[in-house]
């Protein structure tokens, strides 16, 4: 039998391909994938850093903007942003006599129209003096005020003036001027007291004024500054407008943010808290106790909100017009919590039968024990999901019992307080309601698209299935 003798050289090299398996993803905790998948989520990125801005406003804003938010600035009311803050300068507001005439022209039935109106002097916000010509057979003279011109429809506006001496031919307004348009109609009046069919409308500009004293006495110039009548100066700097009482609009919506996030933040803590132990026990324990505290929690969430929230004010001994921060974080908190305690029942009775749950059982643990070092951190996703979800949901229903009157009550400025003292000038100063409607609605959207992020990052069946 030939031996052969092979070498090195009597070889040829094969190379083997080989598919070796290699980790796609590094490997994160739990809480640190959450957090990948949230910072991918760009809605829910921008509804973060909106929340985040929110709270620096609520919290840094009345330290960056100290003004106080019931401090009333008579010459700015009703003021929109961007307003023309200038004044001039003017004498001290002097009494006005009027103009009258020598007219002996008996009333009659059939009066016409006024033939002419002027000023007696440029309008101001101090005063606006009209005179006009004297209508023959007029027993008296009716002036109106209005912020539209009426000659489409014929709308005169407020009565300011009822003249029953047809002599006098003149009238001062001192009712409320702001630097504005306005259209002053003078109907003349028989001696029945009906008004004649034509009128004459005059169109005033009424200008900002403000006499030196006082604006050394605001502080708007020093006052070692020597003012001559004529001059201009620059009232107080609102930069989101005033109210209809010249309160500062920024100002009362930071205000207004703490109380409503306050609100929105305290409420749903206690209350979803209070969900996790009722959840917890129910869930754990289970038999005829779980179904024994779900009926009751059933019964929790048949309870009308309003009537209990009535029932607490009288309670709590608030009267009407009186703030109701208490009795709605009561009611809030005894009404809201079934709807976590189902979430996290459902949650504890899945996590009961885990293996680890059995293992610890063996092992020795206590029921306490349990609940609280497994069940409790397990359900925290959920649970901060939920959390995220009923802030929005408490600050809108606190919007809306403050808009009927019911939650926190003026001068205490709220985001819904403000929304219904805003509806009231909501046509001739839209701003009053825009801008607390505007915050409501962008603190709800930010939350609810937090909470959408949130939900998809903490949901474990969403990395089972990439």
């Amino acid at each position: 039998m030939t031996e052969l003798s092979l070498t090195a050289a009597d070889f040829e090299r094969v190379s083997v391909k080989r598919r070796v398996q290699t980790i796609a993803r590094p490997s994160l905790s739990y809480w640190r994938d959450a957090w990948v998948r949230l910072t991918a989520n760009r809605r829910a990125i921008a509804s973060l850093y909106i929340v985040i801005a929110l709270l620096l406003f609520t919290v840094a804003g009345p330290w960056v903007w100290a003004v106080d938010p019931t401090a009333q600035d008579l010459d700015q009311l009703s003021t929109p942003p961007g307003a023309d803050r200038r004044a001039q300068i003017v004498e001290p507001y002097a009494p006005w006599n009027g103009v009258a005439t020598t007219i002996n022209e008996s009333p009659t039935d059939i009066v016409g129209a006024t033939a002419e109106i002027w000023l007696a002097q440029p309008a101001s916000t101090q005063a606006v003096r009209l005179v006009w010509a004297p209508v023959l057979g007029a027993s008296g003279y009716r002036v109106y005020r209005n912020v539209y011109d009426p000659a489409p429809d014929g709308a005169v506006g407020l009565p300011l003036a009822e003249i029953y001496d047809p002599r006098q031919v003149s009238y001062e307004d001192l009712l409320d001027l702001t630097p504005t348009r306005y259209w002053y109609s003078v109907i003349a009046t028989d001696r029945n007291g009906r008004e004649a069919e034509e009128y004459t409308t005059l169109a005033v500009d009424a200008i900002r004024v403000i006499t030196a004293a006082e604006a050394q006495t605001r502080g708007l110039v020093d006052l070692e500054t020597p003012l001559s009548l004529g001059d201009e100066v620059r009232v107080s700097f609102h930069p989101l407008g005033t109210d209809y009482l010249g309160r500062d609009m920024l100002a009362r919506l930071m205000y207004g943010a703490r109380v409503s996030l306050f609100i929105g933040i305290i409420a749903p803590f206690f209350f979803v808290l209070t969900g996790i132990l009722y959840g917890s026990a129910a869930g754990f324990i289970g038999g005829r106790v779980d179904q024994i505290l779900m009926r009751f929690a059933d019964f929790v969430v048949a309870l009308p909100f309003l009537l209990f929230m009535i029932l607490f004010k009288i309670a709590f001994g608030i009267g009407p017009g009186e703030s109701g921060v208490v009795p709605m974080l009561v009611a809030l908190v005894v009404l809201s919590w079934p709807a976590t305690a189902r979430l996290v029942r459902g949650q504890i009775l899945q996590i009961r039968e885990e293996a680890y749950i059995g293992a610890s059982q063996l092992l020795g643990a206590k029921t306490h024990y349990l609940i609280l070092r497994h069940m409790i951190p397990n359900t925290v996703g959920v649970v901060l999901v939920t959390l995220t979800f009923a802030v929005p949901t408490v600050i809108f229903v606190e919007a809306f019992l403050s808009f009927i009157g019911m939650g926190v009550a003026p001068p205490t400025p709220s985001w819904g307080s403000m929304c219904n003292e805003g509806i009231q000038t909501m046509l001739n100063h839209p701003h009053e309601l825009i801008l607390p409607a505007a915050l409501i609605s962008l603190t709800v959207l930010a939350f609810n698209l937090l909470g959408d992020g949130l939900r998809d990052a903490l949901d474990a069946r969403m990395r089972s299935r990439e």
